[in-house]
């Protein structure tokens, strides 16, 4: 697979009415998936190798991202996601990977600025419930 545009690498929140705002300004993204496995390592496991129960344990994707301010209705959207603690759609787009979507929490925003540069704010979300992935054809 060719090498991809990191600024291909999106995060996109719900606009309340079936589509998807792109989440303003960001330069820098990261999303992460975990599978937490749950043992099952047991006295007859194979000269005591650890085993793990099939389709047991906890799936969760999160993802950081930090930027710039830039579009007020999706910065207002993210605010309100925030301080009402509530959970909305999120589609994560990998470029040359697939999409990634479902409900997520605004698990922290931080905002920061230098004297003599632009104001910056940090996201971090937290997935909060079942999350669907979509591959790209190859």
């Amino acid at each position: 697979m060719a090498g991809q545009k990191g600024r291909d690498v999106l995060i996109k929140l719900s606009d309340g009415s079936g589509g998807f705002l792109t989440a303003a300004g960001i330069r820098t993204t990261r999303f992460v998936c975990t599978s937490a496995g749950v043992e099952s390592t047991n006295a007859d496991s194979i000269d005591a190798w650890r085993e793990l129960l099939v389709g047991a344990g906890v799936k969760t994707v999160s993802v950081q991202g930090n930027g710039v301010f830039k579009s007020a209705v999706s910065d207002s959207r993210l605010r309100s996601l925030f301080f009402d603690g509530s959970h909305d759609v999120f589609r994560l787009i990998i470029p040359g990977f697939g999409t990634l979507e479902g409900p997520f929490h605004v698990a922290s925003l931080t905002f920061s600025g230098a004297y003599d540069g632009e104001a910056q704010f940090g996201i971090t979300l937290e997935s909060a419930g079942p999350i669907s992935f979509t591959a790209i054809a190859p």
